[in-house]
């Protein structure tokens, strides 16, 4: 069972929200957390397209979500909103599965006029599947090199993440002292 989720919403080979979840579950694991990644890319289309939230792509990505301590879930924005293909996963997975969790949202996009996605959009549709919200990191593209190992370009906004993602940890090992020791095997 892995500890954490991180559940990317781009559908780009080469996605600036894709290396900074990357880099961000490399953070996690370096603090002995088990990280799974997971994508929409990984999902087969005519699950998405033709709504079989049954089908075992949708029932694996379901179980591995309910089982985790926390998830991140980042998208680049499209259309002053997440992805489309994002949506169409999250409409696949039962209206509670991210209760109980600390959920860490991301979103990149073009500029700052792009910023109040992350709050009037991914937001809310975590939210009205039971997400404990973090405030949030919003990435300017310009922000994101995608050829580093370090994919944060601005030393302000790195910190900003870092202290989310500090934030994060300190809700899962909670979560994780809570849990029953029966629960945990």
């Amino acid at each position: 069972m892995s500890e954490i989720i991180i559940l990317s919403g781009s559908p780009s080979e080469n996605s600036g929200s894709d290396k900074v979840l990357l880099y961000l579950g490399s953070l996690l694991e370096k603090e002995g957390l088990s990280v799974t990644h997971l994508s929409v890319k990984d999902v087969p289309y005519q699950d998405l397209f033709e709504g079989r939230y049954n089908s075992p792509s949708v029932v694996g990505i379901t179980r591995l979500i309910q089982n985790s301590k926390g998830v991140l879930v980042g998208s680049p924005v499209y259309k002053s909103s997440y992805t489309g293909v994002l949506k169409a996963l999250i409409d696949l997975l039962p209206p509670d599965v991210f209760e109980h969790k600390p959920v860490l949202p991301l979103m990149s996009g073009g500029s700052a006029s792009h910023l109040l996605a992350l709050e009037y959009s991914l937001k809310p549709l975590l939210a009205s599947l039971k997400a404990h919200n973090l405030k949030g990191i919003y990435l300017i593209n310009e922000q994101i090199d995608k050829r580093k190992d370090t994919p944060i370009i601005d030393e302000e906004l790195l910190q900003r993440a870092e202290k989310q993602l500090n934030y994060f940890i300190h809700l899962v090992n909670r979560q994780k002292q809570a849990t029953p020791v029966f629960l945990q095997q």
